[in-house]
């Protein structure tokens, strides 16, 4: 039973560290956090968008993606501009730099994790669902606020 455990442990271990890995090789070659290059990828694939739309895509709250979009201005990768039509909307679009960012950027885990997991047969899927939110469970976990998105730390972090 003992071996079971700390099988369990290394391999709960093993998903964190390749979390943080992969958050800090996306740090070195991009200078993002995971959350500000999805941030990044969501406004970039769509042209323009508003901070509502890119917290819906993200699934984040839109304080949230306020200040990711913050970050990413302050950095030179998007810009602000209102509304034509209504004053009231504000369009986050990427810059040239941004986009050049995005290209250089390697892939996040999250979309590694996506693209395996979506190959999956349903009944895996929902086999690993339940494993994990039973994980979760079992670390008191579960009234923990978390967005989707395979990151160490707060989201909205610097």
């Amino acid at each position: 039973m003992e071996d079971r455990t700390q099988t369990s442990l290394i391999a709960l271990r093993r998903i964190l560290r390749a979390t943080e890995l992969n958050a800090r090789t996306l740090a070195r070659a991009t200078g993002l956090t995971t959350p500000q290059l999805i941030v990044l990828e969501i406004v970039s694939a769509a042209g323009q968008a508003t901070p509502k739309e890119i917290a819906a895509q993200a699934g984040v709250g839109q304080a949230t993606a306020t200040a990711l979009v913050d970050k990413l201005e302050s950095r030179g990768l998007v810009r602000r501009q209102r509304g034509d039509r209504d004053r009231r909307l504000v369009w986050v679009t990427a810059t040239d730099e941004g986009r050049r960012v995005l290209e250089a950027a390697p892939d996040p885990l999250q979309r590694i994790f996506a693209q395996q997991f979506g190959a999956l047969p349903s009944w895996e899927q929902a086999m690993i669902v339940a494993a994990l939110e039973k994980v979760g469970a079992m670390l008191n976990a579960g009234a923990i606020d978390a967005s989707p998105l395979l990151d160490v730390g707060a989201v909205d972090r610097r």
